[in-house]
């Protein structure tokens, strides 16, 4: 019975702090997209550091962030999600298959819909460094770097109990998300408001999708005593 009830204070625990998350960075987005709306002093920051970077850009440092957002472009991160997606099936973890895929591929549906819904334009500039069609907010390629990086630090973190590498992956994947939204930037794609909507985006997106998954998949396996001793051995998180 104590273990019936540890477990259900641990789901539940896990789906609030979810909820929690989801709702500030939601809010957060909604925040951003009313300030373009209203043209807010973000938008006189977006115009400013877009003209800045674009006045001030080389051709070595053109050429290293065209790499790095070519690399998380809509098909090398689904190519990517789904090479890590059939890894974890193999190593029978398919929490985790079910996680990564639903977090990065679903996400990829939800941004598809959030820029047809507020249809921002792009930057303009006379002699663009990149010339992309369609609309701004958010930034897709920021918003799958989230969830991809998101989740893959997740789950390196759930298998290890030690601060010293929880840091280090936590920031890595900080890094690798900042240099993809900065790459958008740089390259004229998007702007600075883009960029943090993305993240937002994809942080509620992630903190929905994780715990929701979780919860259903141990409520499918069942809550004999059996299953409940060993999901408090195994749990993901």
């Amino acid at each position: 019975m104590e273990r019936h009830f540890s477990f259900r204070g641990f789901r539940n625990r896990h789906l609030f702090a979810g909820l929690l998350i989801f709702t500030i960075m939601t809010l957060t987005l909604g925040e951003i997209e009313e300030d373009i709306r209203t043209h807010a002093p973000i938008t006189v920051l977006d115009t400013k550091l877009s003209g800045w970077l674009h006045a001030h850009s080389s051709p070595p440092l053109t050429a290293a962030l065209w790499f790095i957002t070519s690399l998380h472009g809509t098909w090398p991160v689904a190519l990517a999600t789904f090479v890590i997606g059939i890894r974890l099936r193999l190593k029978r973890q398919r929490y985790w298959l079910a996680a990564i895929w639903l977090t990065v591929y679903g996400g990829m549906l939800l941004n598809w819909a959030l820029k047809l819904v507020f249809q921002r334009a792009r930057p303009a500039f006379v002699e663009p460094t990149l010339t992309i069609t369609g609309y701004s907010f958010p930034s897709g390629h920021t918003m799958m770097a989230t969830t991809l990086y998101g989740v893959l630090a997740v789950y390196l973190v759930s298998r290890t109990r030690s601060p010293g590498r929880r840091a280090l992956v936590i920031t890595v994947a900080s890094i690798m998300i900042a240099l993809v939204g900065f790459s958008r930037i740089y390259l004229g794609a998007h702007y600075l408001s883009d960029v943090l909507g993305a993240m937002a985006e994809g942080l509620a997106w992630m903190s929905l999708c994780l715990p929701a998954v979780y919860s259903l998949w141990r409520r499918r396996d069942g809550e004999t005593p059996a299953n409940r001793i060993r999901t408090a051995e195994t749990s993901p998180y």
